[in-house]
């Protein structure tokens, strides 16, 4: 079987304070994209797990969430003489901040349960999720979400009215763990207003949403990494209603009121040489 699967962005993205176990309070609001990369499963006779992808540079093994997340079910559930063989067809820029990675992770729990026969519900594909990553409840669950608690807190929200997106990822590599480190917390900090997106969301203002976005990690990676104000700005120049970091970075994203407005905006983005990864999207039906 093949399974389309789709990158998000975070429209906002808010860090409460730091857990006792080292994991941070979050509250966020999550959105699936028109970018996806495609998950092909297939059952082998040979007992395993064979994991191939069209990316070189991504690991084949249990270093691939993919691939962990195919384990996981064996462990769970049982082979039944049987193994599996995956391959990821790659599209969602990596280590980008739009859960490539977990959304490839959810396409084999949510694929491997249907195509063996498992019958784990919903919500216990989504317990298995959580321990792989924080973002692959969300990405089994897909659409428009608040996601609190360190991510596994799902609350679906009325779909985001449809515009274009615009992707730009620069060629700089960040580390989350290192961007969550350099996040200082106090009572100076000026938090986005997360309930006031979902009651945007709720109303379908694009012009209210715009103005209310907000990601408390761009604070950091932002000052690590320059080009990201760039690449806002040139995207707001040309158009976009709002752009914004998503996620812990590097990867930009524009909203644009017209399709129009979206296409001059790539055009410029493509000559800048801001960002080798540009890619003109829009939000899931």
């Amino acid at each position: 079987m093949k399974i389309e699967a789709p990158a998000k962005i975070n429209l906002g993205l808010d860090v409460l304070c730091r857990r006792p176990d080292g994991y941070h309070e979050v509250d966020m609001i999550m959105q699936t994209i028109e970018l996806f990369d495609t998950v092909t499963i297939e059952k082998t006779a040979e007992p395993g797990i064979m994991l191939s992808t069209n990316k070189p540079e991504l690991p084949n093994d249990e270093g691939n969430l993919a691939y962990k997340a195919a384990r996981l079910l064996f462990e769970t559930c049982g082979a039944k003489d049987t193994g599996v063989r995956i391959h990821i067809e790659k599209r969602i820029p990596m280590a980008a901040g739009l859960a490539g990675g977990s959304t490839d992770c959810a396409a084999v729990l949510s694929g491997m349960n249907t195509l063996f026969s498992y019958g784990l519900s919903e919500e216990k594909l989504m317990a298995l999720g959580k321990t792989l990553g924080a973002d692959v409840p969300y990405c089994l669950l897909q659409g428009t979400a608040r996601s609190q608690g360190i991510g596994e807190k799902l609350t679906p929200l009325p779909k985001m009215m449809r515009c274009p997106v615009l992707i730009a990822k620069p060629g700089v590599a960040v580390s989350t763990k290192a961007v969550y480190e350099g996040l200082h917390l106090d009572e100076k900090t000026v938090h986005p207003d997360i309930d006031a997106l979902e009651e945007d969301i709720r109303r379908q203002d694009l012009a209210a949403l715009a103005k209310d976005m907000g990601n408390l990690l761009a604070t950091v990676t932002e000052e690590l990494h320059p080009v990201i104000k760039e690449i806002r700005a040139l995207m707001e120049k040309h158009g976009a209603v709002r752009a914004m970091m998503s996620g812990s970075g590097p990867t930009v994203f524009g909203l644009f009121s017209d399709m129009k407005k979206a296409q001059e905006a790539e055009k410029a983005m493509c000559s800048s040489n801001l960002a080798p990864d540009v890619c003109l999207t829009s939000i899931s039906e």
